[in-house]
């Protein structure tokens, strides 16, 4: 059996209150730059789903209720690219986070560039950016230390 595993919020809360201040202040950032609740929510959760870290999606999902965001919408969040319920702009905002996301396979492309800039406005793609940014540094920080996926709200 191996040994509990280091928390690391816990084990450095400046750290961790600087990441979480980080993250409050993306988050207006990407409302002063356009993006509501319902898009921030769908790139949050995209994001976690991504990484595999399920106490983010979970967190994300409590959320996207609040945001208004259906249970048909979030089941349609991993296969985005072929479900027709998305609009355009979710759809650019869920490619750019998923280029994030992967950000080791070659970095944000020209051809993704160009498609979402041809969709989202430059601050909108600003404020996306730094919400996959954000939660994929959330992400890490979760799933090293295999934090237990909280109940549902």
């Amino acid at each position: 059996m191996s040994q509990e595993r280091v928390h690391l919020s816990k084990s450095e809360p400046e750290a961790y209150k600087a990441l979480d201040a980080f993250s409050r202040e993306v988050g207006r950032i990407a409302r002063d730059n356009g993006v509501d609740d319902r898009l921030k929510e769908l790139v949050l959760m995209h994001c976690s789903q991504l990484n595999g870290c399920a106490y983010c999606t979970r967190v994300h999902h409590d959320r996207a209720v609040a945001a208004g965001i259906s249970s048909d919408v979030m089941s349609q969040l991993p296969v985005w690219r072929e479900s027709g319920v998305f609009s355009e702009r979710e759809r650019a905002a869920l490619e750019l986070a998923e280029a994030h996301t992967f950000i080791h396979r070659g970095g944000i492309s020209d051809e993704v560039y160009d498609r979402v800039g041809a969709v989202l406005s430059e601050k909108e793609y600003l404020g996306v950016s730094w919400l996959a940014i954000s939660i994929n540094a959330f992400n890490r920080v979760v799933i090293a230390g295999r934090y237990p996926v909280p109940p549902l709200a």
